[in-house]
C-alpha cells in the first residue's frame, strides 16, 4: 500500500467495533544536536493503540519520525532517500537550542515531518480525536513532546492528552510542571494505568489480553521500509547504567505464534528488514525465538533481521550463531563495553567469553562488515584509555568499533554516581542528560577531542 496524499490520517477499527473512542497516537519530533534512524519505532505508543484497538477504540497514528505522506517538494515534504536496509538520515530543520544547551557549539534541529505540515494534517483530522496520547523515547527529547502537546491543545481544547513513555516515567515531576497532559507512567496494560485511562476517556472496558503490551499496531503505517519484532518487554538483568526496570518491572516473553503472526502480516505488505527490539533476545530462546528463525529460516532467503539492541556476547554459542545465520541476520550488534573485564558495569562477561562469542560469529559465516561492536564512552569517572584499549582489540578482531555515549537515565542504578560527576543538575533539567553533551566527561564535548575518537575508531 502506497504512502497516501498529505494530509490524511485514518482511523483504523476492528470489524464491527467502531463504536468505541478515536484515539490518536502521536510520536512527536525529534529535537537534538544529531539523530538517525536506526529502525526507529515507538513500540510502547503502538502497544498502547494496539490494545485499545483490541478493546473496541478506533485508533490513528502519526509518527513525525516517518515520511508518512508521498512526496510533495512544493508543500516541504521532502525526506532522504533511505539506506538499502531501511534505515538513515530524517528530515531536519535547524532551530535554536533551547536555552539550557545554547553554550554547545553544535547546530540544533527538530527531526521529522515539517512542522507547519503536521499542524495542518492535525486540523483536517475528521473525525477529531476523543483522546490524544504523545509518546516520549528519550527523556531530553521532550520539547518535541511539549510542542505537540500544545498543538493539540489549541485544535481540541477539550479533548483528554495523555503523555508517555521514557520522560513521563522517568521525570514525572519535571513532566508534570511542564507538560498540558494527564501523565501515563509505566506500561498501559497495568491493571491500574488501565482502569484510570478508561475512566477519563469514559472507556468501560475489561482489563486487556494476555498479549497486550507484546502485540503492536504496525498495521498504521502505509508504506513501511521496515518492520520490527517485539517478543519481549523487559529484562532481567540489571546492568547499573540501565533503567530498563524502572520502565518496564517485569520481564515477560510472548509467544511463537504471536510474533509470527506480525512478521507474517508484515511481509505481506512488502516488509523485507525486520529489527528486533528486545533488551535481552537471547534469554529463554526456546519460549519463542528459536521456532521464529526456524519457520523464519524455512521460508526463504528474502528477510533480513537486523539486532540494533546488542546481543549479550556470552549467550552466542555455535548453536546460536549457527540459527542466527540460517534466518537470515544481517545486522549484528554486541555490547562489549570495556575490555577491563575485571570491573564492568553491565551483565559479567569475561575475556574467554567475549572471544569464543567472537569466533562463534565468524565460524557461523558471518561477515566482518555485519558485525558492530558498543564500547560504552563516558561513564562517570570512567578511565577514557581503557575505551581506547577496548577500540583498538575490537579492531584486532577486524570488527567495526561503535562508541555507545553514555546517556544519564534517572532510574538506572548509576544515576547518582552520574549527577555527583557531572557539572549539570542531571536531575533537574532533562535536557543535560542528552549524551551529546558527554555530561560525564570531564570538560564536556569539544570538537577536538570528538575528531580525535572519530580517528581512533577508524584506526587512524
Amino acid at each position: 500500500m502506497a504512502r497516501p496524499t498529505f494530509p490524511n490520517i485514518p482511523w483504523s477499527s476492528l470489524p464491527d467495533r467502531d463504536d468505541g473512542p478515536r484515539v490518536l497516537g502521536i510520536n512527536p519530533w525529534i529535537t537534538d544536536f544529531a539523530a538517525f534512524n536506526v529502525w526507529s519505532r515507538p513500540a510502547g505508543l503502538l502497544a498502547c493503540l494496539d490494545m485499545l484497538r483490541n478493546a473496541g477504540a478506533s485508533v490513528a497514528l502519526l509518527d513525525c519520525l516517518d515520511p508518512t505522506w508521498a512526496p510533495a517538494p512544493e508543500l516541504g515534504l521532502k525526506w532522504p532517500k533511505p539506506g538499502k536496509y531501511g534505515t538513515g538520515h530524517y528530515h531536519k530543520e535547524e532551530i535554536e537550542p533551547p536555552a539550557p544547551l545554547a553554550f554547545m557549539d553544535r547546530r540544533y534541529s527538530r527531526y521529522g515531518l515539517p512542522r507547519d505540515r503536521v499542524v495542518e494534517a492535525l486540523a483536517a483530522l475528521d473525525p477529531a480525536p476523543d483522546a490524544v496520547m504523545v509518546t516520549t523515547i528519550m527523556t531530553y527529547w521532550y520539547p518535541g513532546a511539549l510542542d505537540i502537546l500544545d498543538i493539540c491543545a489549541e485544535l481540541w481544547p477539550d479533548t483528554p492528552r495523555f503523555l508517555g513513555g521514557t520522560y513521563a516515567t522517568l521525570c514525572g515531576e519535571h513532566a508534570a510542571k511542564h507538560a498540558d497532559a494527564h501523565l501515563q507512567q509505566g506500561p498501559l496494560e497495568n491493571s491500574a494505568n488501565w482502569a484510570n485511562f478508561c475512566d477519563l476517556i469514559n472507556f468501560n472496558q475489561a482489563q486487556p489480553t494476555e498479549n497486550s503490551g507484546l502485540s503492536l499496531a504496525l498495521d498504521l503505517y502505509s508504506d513501511p521500509a521496515f518492520s520490527i519484532i517485539l517478543g519481549s518487554r523487559g529484562c532481567p538483568f540489571a546492568c547499573e547504567y540501565c533503567a530498563s526496570r524502572a520502565l518496564y518491572p517485569h520481564f515477560r516473553q510472548g509467544t511463537a505464534d504471536a510474533v509470527m503472526e506480525t512478521v507474517r502480516s508484515e511481509h505481506a505488505r512488502g516488509v523485507r528488514d525486520f529489527a528486533f527490539y528486545d533488551d535481552a533476545l537471547l534469554v529463554n530462546p526456546g519460549r519463542w525465538l528459536w521456532p521464529v528463525l526456524d519457520e523464519i529460516a524455512g521460508a526463504g532467503p528474502d528477510i533480513r533481521l537486523h539486532t540494533p539492541n546488542a546481543m549479550h556476547v556470552r549467550h552466542l554459542t555455535p548453536e546460536v550463531c549457527g540459527r542466527l545465520k540460517a534466518a537470515g541476520l544481517t545486522t549484528v550488534r554486541l555490547g562489549l563495553e570495556t575490555t577491563d573485564f575485571d570491573h564492568r558495569h553491565d551483565v559479567k562477561l569475561t575475556r574467554e567469553q567475549w572471544e569464543a562469542g567472537a569466533r562463534n560469529l565468524l565460524e557461523a559465516g558471518f561477515d566482518l562488515d555485519d558485525i558492530g561492536v558498543y564500547i560504552l564512552f563516558g561513564l562517570p569517572g570512567q578511565d577514557l584509555g581503557n575505551v581506547e584499549q577496548a577500540v583498538r582489540h575490537v579492531r584486532s578482531f577486524g570488527f567495526r568499533p561503535h562508541l555507545a555515549h553514555y546517556t544519564p537515565i534517572p532510574g538506572s542504578p548509576m544515576f547518582d554516581a552520574a549527577c555527583a560527576a557531572s557539572p549539570y543538575p542531571l536531575a533537574d533539567e532533562p535536557l543535560f542528560q542528552n549524551n551529546s553533551i558527554w555530561p560525564c566527561v570531564p570538560g564536556g564535548f569539544n570538537w577536538e577531542d570528538a575528531r580525535r575518537w572519530k580517528s581512533i575508531l577508524h584506526g587512524e
